[in-house]
Parts: C-alpha cells; sequence; structure tokens
C-alpha cells in the first residue's frame, strides 16, 4: 500500500502568485455572486428598458453551447486547477494510490460544498484517474457563465441518466449524494454530511460494478459565513428547484473565501460486486460499509489535518 500526498500554498513574498491564485479563484467560484450583483443592480439601478436588456443579453448566454474540450478551455481549466487550491492552502493525500486502477470507473461521493471538488479533476493531477467527472446541480448549468467554465473543469449535470451514462463508458464519477438536505445542514465549521437516507449513488455503484470511495475535506466548512432561511416552506422550494439558494459570504462581507487550509484525503476504495439488480439488502450492506469508512476516515485524518477536536455528523 502505497499514499501520496501533495500540497502547499505560495508564499506571501510572491505577490505575483498570489495574484495568479485570485484571479483563477475568481474564474472558479464569483461566476455565482456575479450572477446575483448583476440582477441586483437590473432591478434597483437601471431604468426598466435597460434592466430588460442587459438580462436578456446576459441570459441569452444559457444558449450558448457547451464547447467541446479545445485548447483553451484547457488552458483555463488547468489554470484554475494549479492556482485556485493554493489560495488556502489545500493539501491533498491518498491513502493508497496503488489501489485505484487508471482503468476502472469508480465513484467518490464528496461533501455538498463544491469548493474542494477542484482537486478531484483531471487537470489537478492528484488522482491516476485520467478519465473523470464531477456531478453537479442542473442550476448550474443554467446559470451564465458558471456553466461553461464548470464545464471545462469536468463537470457535468447531475442526472441519474447522466450518471449512469459515464459510469458506463469507464469514467470515474464525483458525486454529491447529500444535495438539498446537506445543504440545509450547513453551519460555520460542523462537519455534517447527509447519507443514511441516500440510496441511490450506491445502487448505480452496483449496477456499474464500480468501487465507492470514501473521501473527505477538512477545513472546507471555515472558508465561508453561510446564512440559509429555515421553515418546511423553505426546504420544500428548495427540493423543487434541485439546489439550495442559501447566502454565503467571505472576508468583508466579499465572495473572497476565507484562506483557511483545507486538507483533502482519499480513502480506500470498498469493492462491490457489479449486479444490474441490485436487492435492499444489498444497497444497505454496501452503504453500512461506506458511512463506516467515511466515520473512520475522518478519525484518522482529523489529527493530521489540524482539527483534532472536530466531530462527523452523520444524518
Amino acid at each position: 500500500m502505497t499514499g501520496a500526498s501533495r500540497g502547499g500554498g505560495n508564499d506571501a513574498r510572491e505577490p505575483h502568485k498570489n495574484f495568479l491564485n485570485f484571479v483563477a479563484l475568481a474564474l472558479w467560484l464569483f461566476g455565482i455572486h456575479l450572477n446575483i450583483y448583476i440582477c441586483l443592480i437590473c432591478l434597483v439601478y437601471l431604468p426598466n428598458r435597460w434592466a430588460i436588456t442587459v438580462l436578456a443579453l446576459w441570459l441569452s448566454q444559457i444558449l450558448l453551447p457547451l464547447f467541446a474540450e479545445t485548447p483553451f478551455t484547457d488552458c483555463v481549466a488547468r489554470f484554475i486547477a494549479k492556482y485556485a487550491p493554493a489560495y488556502f492552502p489545500t493539501e491533498t493525500h491518498c491513502e493508497d494510490v496503488n489501489a485505484l486502477d487508471p482503468n476502472r470507473p469508480y465513484m467518490e461521493p464528496h461533501s455538498v460544498l463544491p469548493i474542494s471538488i477542484v482537486v478531484t479533476t483531471k487537470h489537478y493531477g492528484f488522482l491516476p484517474l485520467k478519465k473523470m467527472k464531477a456531478l453537479a446541480t442542473t442550476a448550474i448549468f443554467w446559470t451564465p457563465v458558471l456553466r461553461h467554465v464548470w464545464s471545462w473543469l469536468g463537470l457535468v449535470p447531475a442526472t441519474k441518466e447522466t450518471f449512469r451514462q459515464w459510469l458506463k463508458e469507464g469514467y470515474s464519477c464525483v458525486v454529491v449524494p447529500g444535495g438539498v438536505q446537506e445543504c440545509l445542514s450547513l453551519r460555520y465549521g460542523h462537519e455534517t454530511i447527509y447519507l443514511k437516507r441516500r440510496h441511490g449513488f450506491i445502487r448505480l455503484a452496483i449496477e456499474a460494478g464500480a468501487p465507492l470511495v470514501p473521501c473527505f475535506c477538512f477545513g472546507q466548512s471555515e472558508i465561508y459565513h453561510f446564512w440559509i432561511p429555515s421553515g418546511k416552506w423553505f426546504t420544500k422550494f428548495s427540493r423543487a428547484i434541485g439546489f439550495t439558494p442559501l447566502l454565503f459570504w467571505g472576508m468583508y462581507g466579499s465572495p473572497l473565501p476565507f484562506p483557511k487550509r483545507m486538507y483533502f484525503v482519499v480513502g480506500k476504495p470498498i469493492e462491490v460486486q457489479k449486479n444490474p439488480n441490485p436487492s435492499i439488502e444489498e444497497v444497505t450492506e454496501i452503504q453500512t460499509k461506506f458511512i463506516a469508512a467515511m466515520e473512520e476516515l475522518f478519525e484518522k485524518h482529523k489529527a493530521v489535518a489540524g482539527y483534532k477536536d472536530a466531530t462527523l455528523t452523520v444524518l
């Protein structure tokens, strides 16, 4: 068994690299706030005619096709993957890199915050898996700017059909099983994952014969502050639209995240027996193993990650 680690940030004496970190981070994350700001400016400050014109032009980007990989898109993706993680900084560790066969598809369930997903992309180059996709809420692909940048990094819509197709084609998939419910449980500095009622991703893994790989990112819950409305109405609304429209902010109330150290750890694969029609007993058995593996991964690495007193809540 051979572990592999990678990480580090930029020295404060290297301002040019710090600037590149900021630009990469802006390309990766600021599109969310950019869309909000443009909508607010149009609704509050512009006359009706101008507001409608600007919004129409801005939203028309949704009609632009998601380009196939080109030298330009690959260059942007590599730039983001190289410089964005170093802002925090980010350290990655794989418990047994030799256990990951580049010729097999794997499923890597991930926490609901998307910040660290960039280190799982092929452009970051941490894992030996060359064919990788990360599944994101379909709402992303209806969002101007964000839909293109994230697709260049290898993110695809999180639908069952898409999921099944990529696994069938031999791609390893990074998936966020907690979804809306996990978003509703977000609290600054608290680690919560929603897995006990999630069976769909396990069923798909068994159907494809794709081993489940537990992974966790320490520190990710501290890079933004959150405000999430409460009440059953908001829960129902979030489920209806497929994502949770929460408010989040970083340094000085801006979109710039707090530069907290993140430690992303990848555990050992959990083998599954391929079965096109798995029983509920099979699914439950693998689910139990996976939850236990997540808890073990968390406890084993929390001290090294700098969070020795942290606790993990599994809902």
